[in-house]
């Protein structure tokens, strides 16, 4: 079964309600098969506008929410990304289309059987080359490629983790939900070349908790 109607048809929405906006991220909305980063079972629902269950009480974020967090990131190509919950790989196949092979992508996941399992979706779909996945703990980052000049953040923060502010490279820009484990607002961070930040709120949202040292602890904060 093809899902190229349907894809084009979820674009074509998001673009005429204002959510995709530049080309960069529409070309690669339309090209990343989004039917290959949910359970089989699932597939028939890959382009409604919703989020769905991955398994580890996990999900893959509802598309207009992709496409709100990828356009407050700004990626472009030569990019080095992080991303912060990699899930079923979706977010970083995204990424690493806009990247292209100039740039690459760095995706934390603390859940080993979800890193596997977007490990061979990003492989099924060859965009693994362009994404590397590790398994630890995302609020701590990963100094061992850093600096990045843009993180996404794919989970809720009661703050912005310090270790990720710290890998942000100089004019880089970082995207995070932060707030209560309910509910929370995006946050777009910038770094000025003297270390500062300039900050600002974008759209309410809800996330799954990020956990870690830096973010909530199991069970609350």
């Amino acid at each position: 079964m093809g899902f190229e109607n349907e894809r084009k048809e979820l674009v074509d929405k998001l673009v005429r309600e204002g959510i995709l906006k530049s080309k960069e991220v529409i070309e690669a909305f339309l090209k990343v098969p989004r039917e290959e980063f949910v359970p089989k079972h699932l597939r028939r629902l890959a382009y409604a506008d919703t989020p769905l269950p991955i398994g580890y009480g996990q999900t893959i974020s509802a598309p207009h929410m992709v496409a709100i967090m990828t356009e407050a990131l700004a990626p472009r190509k030569g990019h080095r990304v992080l991303e912060v919950g990699t899930g079923s790989g979706y977010q970083a196949a995204i990424l690493a289309e806009i990247v292209g092979d100039e740039g690459h992508v760095w995706s934390i996941e603390r859940i080993p059987a979800l890193a596997e399992f977007a490990r061979e979706n990003l492989r099924r779909t060859s965009y693994a080359r362009r994404v590397t996945v590790i398994i630890g703990d995302g609020s701590r980052g990963y100094p061992d490629a850093m600096p990045y000049d843009r993180i996404i953040v794919t989970a809720a923060a009661p703050d912005v983790p310090q270790p990720l502010v710290e890998q942000l490279a100089v004019s880089g820009r970082l995207v995070i939900p932060v707030g209560g484990s309910l509910t929370q607002r995006l946050l777009i961070l910038e770094k000025r070349p003297d270390g500062s930040v300039v900050k600002r709120w974008g759209t309410y949202c809800v996330f799954v908790p990020l956990i870690g040292e830096y973010g909530f602890r199991e069970g609350g904060r």
